[in-house]
């Protein structure tokens, strides 16, 4: 192991609790004990991956927040008994990786409940509202600490929760907590002054505008949280260790309005000022540890920190908030561990909170550890398989079901909380496999195939693995794909999988009755019906360095790939101009509001011109004739750079013996580009 990394791997104590590691598994959403969404029982998928993480030397293990009422059915955790005696079970289980397991336990979501189309369908309604009011009592679910508005949807605005409903969660905290002791789980965490979730709206004066004992003075609106602590100390007693995931500082403008890093604003939530008083009535409360982050729901990227985010991004105020408190503190959020391990030798902070890297690879530690870092699968900060809950101008969550349901699945591992469908079963019959393509689909397919016996081809037409996925992960910011790539080439190399580069295939059939995967992605929309449009450069041309660009350049197309490649060249010095045909920037599924908010409120900051409800119309020498509103406009500007979407272009068309999977089945993201490929090669 890397000297550098020997801080991470030493003991430390969170109360009286003796952990024999410094790396922290952070809760997310999806990996619970008890269910998420669902009618609560001890989840065996849940407890699958938090035994994996375990048996890969974390130190402390913490499971999905588990809501002590269930959003779904209105259940109280702590009256279901058998799931305890089922914990209870397992936990010797996992003691024996030498791990330690706290439970993080929540109050809920308040008004940064998730709202979808059909939550707001059965809240309008009056009959379905008192219909579906059993099953799921969104008046109950979404209140808050004050009168306020959801964070998805205009439609369900949160009331303020009464003081019987504040002490029936406090005594529920409690009882929870007093049941998971008994199961011998090693401690609770609070969830949490934190991201504006329902007890953070308390702490927060933006949301919580109370006149009785839980609003008002800082001691007020904390008073929720300090409730439950002593609460939980009252049954479980004062050496039973309760952590408490904590906010340092807001990052928030206001309702819906984030703080980009570096902007000077004014905090409507804690500021550190406060946080520095307010980590003092915490700990006098009894919380033995702090779980640290920055940011809101409306300022959601600071929690959870998509690619365009700095490294690191919250550990300089951890550092600072550890000044004013003598409890241990752990950063999260886009955290190196090798800058972590620095810190902690210098005693800046205590512990090292890490999550989806988990998802993406589970045995990342062990191979950190064993020097085989270059084995690692990396986390690319894409929310596409475990958080993709979007939302854009006139729509609330826009999520399928089966993602709501399946949170903490994985864009780059298929196997991850699908264990039931995706799995690696050896092959009765071993075949010769044709993959025309050596793109990420072409490559996760082989990689399937050689795992179950079989030996796939790779054919590539130009000199190097990568396909699209070379100039997708271009941008000066996304070295987590670039890092992504370098795995697959890897595994090819790694697993002796055959690869034939310079290699173009004109016809299928020279392959015979042998299988064949067809995975030749897309080609670029080209808007023939536009004058002008072939003085375009095309979005991969430009990001592939094969053709140059102007100072000021018209971006047509604001999805996704249109807004970063205008990021890229606003960091590069260039001017860039979005023109976008729909209502809002991003407007597209699969795509996380923390992702998707970051970029649009980078360009409102940067005041890079927007052209929202706008066609083009002809592409000019020197600019662009667009129409908006009924109205024709022309744009001045150096370069046009089409991001107008992709069509399809299989080689050939699925058949007896041929598969098409990735960009030419169906132009999706990385996710269903490596999902499908996975699937596909289970099926031969």
């Amino acid at each position: 192991m890397d000297k550098r990394l020997e801080p991470l791997f030493t003991p430390w104590k969170i109360g009286n609790c003796e952990l024999k590691n410094r790396i922290v598994l952070t809760s997310m959403g999806g990996t619970d004990l008890f269910g998420w969404m669902e009618k609560n029982h001890f989840d065996k998928a849940g407890a699958r991956f938090i035994m994996e993480v375990a048996k890969n030397n974390a130190g402390l293990v913490l499971p999905g927040c588990q809501p002590v009422y269930n959003p779904m059915l209105g259940q109280w955790l702590h009256k279901n008994d058998k799931m305890y005696r089922e914990l209870a079970d397992w936990v010797p289980e996992l003691h024996k990786t030498g791990a330690k397991l706290f439970v993080q336990l929540t109050a809920g979501f308040g008004r940064s409940f998730t709202v979808s189309a059909m939550m707001e369908m059965l809240y309008t309604n009056p009959l379905l509202r008192k219909l579906s009011k059993p099953v799921m009592d969104l008046d109950k679910i979404t209140a808050s600490a004050s009168p306020s508005p959801n964070r998805w949807s205009d439609k369900i605005p949160s009331r303020e929760l009464t003081k019987e409903e504040i002490h029936e969660f406090v005594n529920a905290f409690a009882q929870s907590a007093q049941k998971l002791k008994a199961a011998g789980v090693d401690g609770v965490e609070v969830h949490a002054v934190h991201e504006g979730y329902l007890l953070d709206q308390f702490a927060m004066p933006y949301v919580n505008h109370r006149t009785d004992e839980y609003g008002g003075s800082l001691e007020n609106r904390l008073r929720f949280a300090t409730d439950i602590v002593r609460a939980i100390k009252r049954l479980c007693g004062d050496d039973f260790p309760v952590s408490l995931r904590y906010s340092v500082v807001s990052k928030t403008k206001g309702f819906r309005q984030g703080a980009l890093p570096g902007e000077d604003y004014e905090e409507v939530g804690r500021t550190m000022e406060e946080s520095e008083k307010a980590v003092k009535i915490l700990e006098e409360a009894g919380y033995d540890m702090l779980n640290c982050d920055n940011g809101t729901y409306d300022a959601w990227y600071w929690a959870h920190p998509p690619i365009y985010m700095p490294e690191n991004c919250n550990l300089a105020d951890v550092e600072h908030i550890k000044k004013f408190t003598n409890l241990p503190v752990v950063p999260a959020g886009r955290l190196d561990p090798f800058v972590a391990a620095e810190a902690i030798g210098d005693g800046r902070i205590d512990g090292a909170g890490f999550a989806r890297q988990f998802l993406a690879d589970p045995a990342w530690v062990t191979k950190l550890m064993e020097d085989r870092a270059a084995d690692i699968r990396p986390c690319i900060l894409c929310h596409n398989g475990c958080f993709n809950m979007c939302h854009y101008a006139g729509v609330p969550n826009d999520q399928a079901l089966s993602d709501s349901l399946g949170l903490a699945r994985c864009a780059v591992n298929a196997e991850m909380m699908q264990w039931d469908k995706h799995y690696i079963r050896v092959a009765k019959t071993p075949k010769r496999v044709h993959i025309v393509g050596g793109g990420i689909g072409g490559m996760e397919a082989a990689r399937v195939l050689k795992m179950r016996g079989h030996e796939p081809v790779i054919y590539e037409k130009s000199d190097s693995l990568g396909g699209t996925f070379i100039p997708a992960s271009a941008e000066s910011y996304k070295g987590k794909l670039r890092d992504l790539l370098s795995w697959y080439v890897r595994q090819m190399d790694v697993l002796g999988i055959e690869v034939q580069l310079n290699t173009e295939i004109a016809d299928v059939k020279l392959f015979g009755n042998e299988p064949v995967i067809v995975a030749t992605g897309a080609e670029p929309r080209f808007l023939g019906n536009v004058p002008g449009f072939e003085k375009t450069v095309e979005a991969c041309e430009y990001l592939r360095g094969e053709k140059e660009v102007g100072h000021t350049v018209a971006v047509i197309g604001g999805g996704l790939t249109g807004c970063e490649i205008a990021y890229e060249l606003a960091l590069k010095g260039h001017k860039p101009i979005i023109v976008e045909m729909k209502n809002d920037l991003i407007a597209q599924t699969g795509v996380c509001l923390a992702n998707s908010s970051y970029l649009r409120e980078w360009f409102a900051l940067h005041e890079v011109p927007v052209y929202l409800n706008t066609t083009l119309q002809e592409v000019k020498d020197g600019g662009i004739v667009v129409k908006r509103d009924g109205e024709t406009l022309e744009i001045a500007c150096d370069t046009v750079l089409s991001s107008a979407g992709y069509i399809p272009r299989p080689l050939a068309r699925a058949g007896k013996n041929v598969q098409v999977v990735g960009d030419c089945k169906k132009v999706g993201n990385l996710r269903s580009v490596i999902w499908g490929a996975y699937e596909a090669a289970m099926k031969i």
